[in-house]
């Protein structure tokens, strides 16, 4: 069965029962009726198909290989892998698979009727990536696989990968492979929700722990003070004498200002660990940090009775990542650590802060361990695990928080047992690269 083309109401589609009539139509049905045919379509499997004549016809190379190979193609679009679609360079969509019509809410009469154009499902946003696709067409004869998004029937956008290419040098018609992003971009949000909600625990596990050290860091910061103003009086007595000691007043000033930058570098590190900032990559010393940490909480130990053996790296330790989250973590494993201890009445009251090279030059290891009653070998990983506890006032999210730091600076965080008793956690952190030229933060 053949329906010749309504002409006069600009269709320039020629209809067939079948494949082979739609090959004889287009080559013979011109010189039969005069026709102008542009496109034909014919039944396949309950559906139209529908293909330019000039690739039909068979003066065309490709009209030989149809016959043989349509069936391989119409497998591959039928499988629905992923979304396929024939288009022409002026924006007509000429054939497409039920994944592409699927995803966009359309169907196959929309094809048929020849309305689907892929100028029109473009956002007005992503027509300048289109024209700079069609001008790689015309040089290259593809286009590289690019990320967009396409207008659905209902007005709402989806998120696709496409790719794609001309049928042939010159031709105005091409194939292109359309991927679904909506899971892909679903997950990415949901991991940059999670991210934002860790980030918002570790600032809350932050604040908690400068409230636990409010008593520690306020004689930490009057020291300085207290020092600064006797070193003034010093210096005012000095410039009080007759004639004035210029040289003793001027070294007693250098030690007012040396015992300001000490407060306002507790003051800073306070502000650091308090306020809500994003996670940042820098590079820094490893060695100076902890030191920082230590110093921080050196009250809180000092108080509780406990002997410090410290271990740092000689020289500088570079590594790269977040200051803070890292020194956030050494403070919670340090104050864990000094609660530990507190908590046996009897017996040596020990903590040791270590770091050291990782084995086979991978990377550092930080250890902090403890004298305190040890970890039942059961629980050692459930201590990691969010509100688990063995604290009655704890909420078990400290530790939680300090694997997911750790975890995100391509680290490892673990717990071991102590002989003869208490506890060692351990975290390793990546070697930094390329940066021991960068400067330090």
């Amino acid at each position: 069965m053949i329906d010749a083309p309504h002409q006069d109401k600009g269709l320039h589609n020629a209809n067939a029962s079948d494949f082979g009539t739609a090959l004889n139509v287009v080559h013979y049905g011109p010189n039969l009726g005069n026709y102008d045919i542009s496109y034909a379509q014919w039944l396949e499997n309950g559906a139209y198909r529908r293909q330019p004549a000039k690739i039909l016809h068979s003066d065309n190379p490709l009209y030989h290989e149809l016959q043989n190979g349509d069936a391989k193609i119409r497998r591959l679009m039928d499988a629905n892998v992923v979304g396929i679609c024939l288009w022409a360079l002026d924006g007509q969509v000429l054939e497409a698979n039920e994944a592409f019509l699927s995803m966009l809410q359309y169907d196959r009469e929309d094809v048929v009727t020849g309305c689907l154009r892929w100028t029109d499902l473009t956002p007005a946003a992503w027509r300048g990536q289109d024209e700079r696709a069609v001008a790689e067409l015309r040089s290259t004869g593809t286009f590289r696989p690019v990320e967009k998004e396409y207008f659905r029937k209902d007005g709402s956008r989806v998120p696709v990968l496409i790719g794609g290419a001309l049928f042939e040098e010159g031709s105005n018609e091409g194939i292109a492979f359309v991927l679904d992003l909506t899971e892909r971009k679903r997950a990415e949000e949901e991991h940059e929700r999670l991210r934002q909600l860790e980030s918002e625990l570790a600032h809350v596990n932050r604040l908690s722990i400068m409230g636990e050290l409010a008593a520690s860091l306020a004689h930490e910061i009057l020291n300085p003070i207290a020092t600064a103003r006797n070193n003034a009086r010093v210096g005012l007595r000095f410039l009080e004498m007759n004639p004035p000691n210029l040289n003793e007043a001027r070294e007693a000033l250098g030690c007012v200002i040396s015992d300001v930058d000490r407060a306002k570098d507790i003051v800073g590190r306070m502000r650091d660990h308090v306020k809500k900032a994003p996670p940042r990559r820098e590079p820094f010393d490893l060695n100076e940090a902890v030191s920082e940490v230590i110093v921080t909480v050196r009250s809180v130990i000092a108080k509780s009775g406990i002997a410090v053996s410290t271990q740092l790296m000689d020289g500088l330790v570079p590594v790269q990542g977040d200051r803070v989250q890292l020194q956030q973590v050494v403070m919670n494993l340090i104050l864990n650590a000094v609660e530990a201890v507190s908590s046996v009445e009897e017996g040596a009251r020990e903590l040791s802060i270590r770091i050291e090279q990782g084995q086979a030059g991978g990377g550092v290891v930080v250890q902090v361990g403890d004298s305190g009653p040890g970890i039942d070998p059961e629980n050692h990983e459930r201590v990691f695990e969010p509100f688990y506890t063995t604290k009655a006032s704890g909420v078990g999210l400290g530790l939680s928080i300090c694997r997911s730091i750790v975890d995100g600076h391509g680290g490892r965080l673990w717990v071991t047992a102590k002989e003869p008793r208490g506890a060692v956690f351990h975290f390793t952190l990546p070697a930094a690269q390329g940066i021991h030229d960068a400067p330090f933060v």
